[in-house]
């Protein structure tokens, strides 16, 4: 551990801590500036590359399972590794590499490597930020500032998706992946300005906790408990059913009208991050004092709704406005679920592990939604698509009611309960739930 700044009393220096976190903050701003360049393009990028609907899927199934394979270590990594720094600019740079690979040449093996590179660095940057952030604020003040880092990322989404429309139109879709390779500048500046002595080692892994020894629990009292795998259940069944539904309007679209293609896929990004930048904040607060069912209830139950819509009209304008509701379920589940994560793994000194194995639950979803997307429309067509992942939606949003209980120890008033209190209920919560 690096010696923490303190002052004249002996306490951490607030105005360090403040620099910090601020850096944390532009961090997530540029990481999705880079991110954003890799991901939600590509399919429109290799639809107007000739390359037909099934093997678009393939590609991004691919890119998927490499995440799969490497999310949940790349968790048990993060807890162990002291400089979380880092980790974060060793992969940061294998992004850089993947960017120029696709600059380079839409070929197969450019394509694919492209996505093994992505998708490996992919897996170590949510949960070393959000290792970053509770190590900095701590458990009581991590859903607060969770919200605040989702809003950064989201209007980096919306900066992003407005530079890349106008880059794109203007000099072509390779210009794409070089956009985002540049952005990894200012996301290593922004890194590098973050105090590393203002990172707690122990609380960064969800190690403190009331009545906690100390020590970190074995991977067995993870797999062992059912309310955390009934939630990754619905989790899964979630993004099955909600990541193709993007990457097939682009594709859609780009049949008809190669040229407007990305304009469109940026319109529909900045409307979808527009709404998580000005709700994720406020979703975070909520979700501290009402607690997270409620919430994650509303972000699952739109989905349904928004793959039933998009099969009921082709009007660019009115498909760029459903996007309104695919903002609403992403701004509350990318702040709630990480939310729930804490809850269920505090005093296990496994955070970013669980954090990995929520992020491989996405990632299998996500991989197998956009091969069962493919496949429906090259033998199907795209309506059939999107009813059938509307019908998976509204299957994950019954997971979630049905055997999903509330993790938020109080709900009702929680700057008068206390942890002792706090830590009764979760484990009440836990056994009936057994």
């Amino acid at each position: 551990m690096y010696p923490a700044r303190t002052n004249a009393s002996g306490q951490p220096h607030p105005s360090a801590r403040t620099k910090s976190l601020r850096a944390v903050e532009w961090l997530n701003f540029f990481l999705a500036d880079v991110q954003t360049g890799l991901g939600p393009f590509l399919a429109a990028y290799l639809a107007a590359s000739g390359w037909n609907p099934a093997r678009v899927g393939y590609i991004l199934t691919f890119g998927g399972l490499v995440t799969v394979a490497l999310q949940t270590p790349a968790g048990a990594v993060v807890d162990s590794v002291h400089s979380k720094r880092l980790v974060l600019a060793c992969n940061l740079a294998l992004l850089v590499g993947g960017a120029l690979l696709l600059m380079g040449h839409s070929s197969t093996f450019s394509v694919y490597s492209a996505q093994l590179l992505i998708g490996s660095a992919a897996v170590f940057l949510a949960p070393a930020v959000a290792a970053i952030t509770l190590g900095i604020v701590g458990t009581q003040a991590f859903d607060s500032q969770f919200g605040r880092n989702q809003g950064f990322n989201s209007a980096g989404n919306v900066f992003t998706a407005l530079l890349i429309a106008w880059v794109s139109y203007r000099l072509g879709y390779r210009a794409i992946f070089a956009t985002a390779a540049l952005m990894a500048i200012p996301a290593a500046l922004s890194l590098f300005s973050i105090d590393p002595s203002q990172i707690d080692y122990a609380t960064a892994r969800g190690l403190v906790a009331p009545g906690s020894d100390g020590k970190a629990e074995g991977v067995s009292a993870l797999i062992k408990d059912r309310l955390l795998l009934y939630f990754l259940g619905a989790v899964f069944l979630f993004h099955l059913a909600n990541a193709a539904m993007l990457p097939q309007l682009g594709e859609m679209l780009s049949k008809d009208n190669l040229k407007k293609a990305a304009i469109f896929m940026s319109a529909c990004v900045i409307v979808t991050q527009f709404v998580i930048s000005i709700s994720a904040a406020w979703i975070g607060k909520r979700a501290a004092t009402k607690g997270r069912k409620r919430l994650l209830l509303i972000g699952f139950g739109v989905l349904p709704i928004r793959g039933v819509l998009y099969t009921l009209t082709h009007a660019a304008g009115a498909l760029i406005a459903i996007q309104v509701l695919d903002g609403v379920a992403n701004a509350i589940f990318v702040v709630v679920a990480i939310l729930v994560i804490k809850d269920l793994s505090q005093g296990t000194g496994r955070f970013n592990l669980a954090a990995g194995a929520l992020a491989t639950t996405v990632g299998v979803g996500a991989a197998l939604s956009n091969a069962l997307g493919g496949t429906l429309i090259q033998h199907s067509g795209y309506r059939a698509s999107f009813l059938t992942l509307a019908a998976v939606a509204l299957l994950a949003f019954a997971v979630l009611w049905l055997a999903v209980p509330e993790t938020t120890p109080e709900v009702t008033n929680t700057s008068e309960s206390s942890p002792e209190n706090k830590e009764a209920t979760v484990a009440s919560t836990a056994i009936s739930a057994d």
